[in-house]
This record gives C-alpha cells, structure tokens and sequence, in this order.
C-alpha cells in the first residue's frame, strides 16, 4: 500500500524499543543531532526513545495536534498535504538529515501536513512537551533546529517554480536523488502511482519518464523495485534544484554554522496551514 492509500485508509504502526546510547548506529545517524556538542546530544538522547516506523504508518494527521517530534536514523518520511479532500501530494521528504514535527519550535502546536512512512526503519522520538522543554534548555538545539527549518523553508519555496518550469524527467530524477539520499540506498521500492502524486502529474508521465531514464541505464526499474546505477548520470540528468538544495543543507548545517534569522514571513508561512 502507497502513502497516499496508507494516509486515507488510517494506518498507524510504530513499533517502541528502549533509548539506544550515544555511539551507536541509531545516534550517529541522524545529522541534525551531529550538529550539536556532545554534552547536549547526550541529554536530548536522554530525553528520546527509539522506535521502528512502519512503511504507511500514519504518524499524524495535517491540521491535527502534533503529539512527538520524529529524528529518522534509517526511515524515511513523506509530508503530505490534501485540499479537498483529494488525495495527498507530496511537498517533502525527511530522511535521517532532519526531523518532523518541528513546527513546535515556533509555538505551532498543529501540524501544517501529514506524515506518512515511506521508508520503514528505525526513528528517535520525543514528545511535544518534552521537546519544549528540551529547546528551552539547550542552546545547540534551538539553532540545529533553526537552521534546519531555514532548510526546509528553502526546500519547500524551490518546489512550486521546479512544477511550473521542470520537465518531468529531471524532476523525477531529483526526486530519485533526494529519496536516495534519505535512504543512504541505491535501492528502494516505490510505486508509479505513488510517484504520480508526489509529482503531481498523471502516471503515463511518470511511465515515460522512468523509461527515458532507465534507456540512458541510469536506473532500473521493475514492479515498485527501483536500482540507480549511475549516481553522476543521474545528477547530470535532474533539475538544478537537487544541487541547490544540497548545498543548501552543506551550507547552513555543518557544525558552528550560524543559524540564519526567521524572519516574520517564514513563520507564517509554516503556520499558514495550521
């Protein structure tokens, strides 16, 4: 089942499991807490637990209350927003670079999109009050987080020019980058129905443009089961976007990098939703 099926049928499934210690896979993986010093890791750690997410769990519902804060350590997370009650289009992706649920660093307590699990795998989770409380005490991670909203922000401000002006090939090759990216995998299973949605066009579009891809041989395709076999290809193939939003996030999230100010118009505009 798809994400956008996952999200209208309600599906829910996290599996918990006790806090992992810093130095192990689970803590080194995420690159938002990379970005603090280690007394402050240590304690936000602390503060977490570890938790299998699911492929389709619904984590939680656009214009609903935002209950945790997720950091993916091996997942992946779809955030997705309806209008109409249509089916869901994508506007982001959040890998083990990120985290969700962070509108709750600019006081919004109502999710501005849905969350859906596109990648199963483990996830540190934190509770919406504890998160607070945790931002009120640490400097680091008020700026990690800050700048990781900046990010976003950016990512999020790209995606509606990238529709109107990007042939459809180079946007599913973007697409294909980030989710590899996020995945830290060259394989990984995904629906043409799914990627219609995401991109926003019709699935015919989506068939011919995996096919103009796979005829270069920069990636494989059969049954949801996608293999990118040339990386460099791949990126010569995509939008301008990928790399502007990579470098973006090199920019502004390695370690001591001054977190930029949001102003005004980037608040509401994560709020605008809620």
């Amino acid at each position: 089942m798809g994400c956008v099926r996952a999200l209208n049928a309600g599906m829910n499934g996290v599996n918990t499991r006790e806090p992992k210690l810093p130095g192990n896979s689970v803590y080194r993986e995420n690159l938002l807490l990379a970005t603090m010093r280690n007394a402050e890791r240590r304690r936000f750690l602390a503060a977490c637990e570890s938790v299998d997410l699911r492929f389709g769990s619904v984590l939680c519902r656009q214009r609903t209350r935002i209950r945790h804060v997720y950091l993916p350590t091996g997942s992946v997370i779809s955030l997705l927003s309806q209008v109409d009650g249509r089916p869901g289009l994508e506007v982001g992706l959040v890998g083990a670079e990120g985290a969700v649920g962070i509108a709750l660093a600019l006081g919004v307590s109502t999710a501005p999109v849905s969350l859906v699990v596109q990648g199963s795998g483990p996830a540190l989770r934190i509770e919406a009050a504890r998160f607070g409380a945790e931002l009120d005490h640490s400097s680091a991670l008020r700026d990690a987080v800050s700048r990781y909203i900046y990010v976003f922000i950016s990512q999020l401000a790209a995606m509606a020019p990238c529709a109107r002006f990007h042939m459809v090939e180079a946007r599913l090759a973007r697409w294909l980058l980030m989710t590899r990216d996020r995945a830290a995998s060259d394989d990984f299973y995904l629906t043409q129905e799914f990627i219609a949605y995401m991109l926003g066009v019709r699935r015919v579009g989506v068939t011919r443009a995996a096919r103009m891809l796979r005829a270069r041989r920069l990636v494989s395709y059969s049954r949801g089961y996608i293999n990118i076999l040339d990386v460099r290809g791949l990126e010569a193939a995509s939008c301008s976007c990928y790399a502007t939003g990579r470098d973006t996030y090199t920019r502004l999230m390695r370690p001591g990098s001054k977190p930029p100010r949001l102003k005004a118009q980037a608040l509401n505009f994560l709020r605008i939703s809620s």
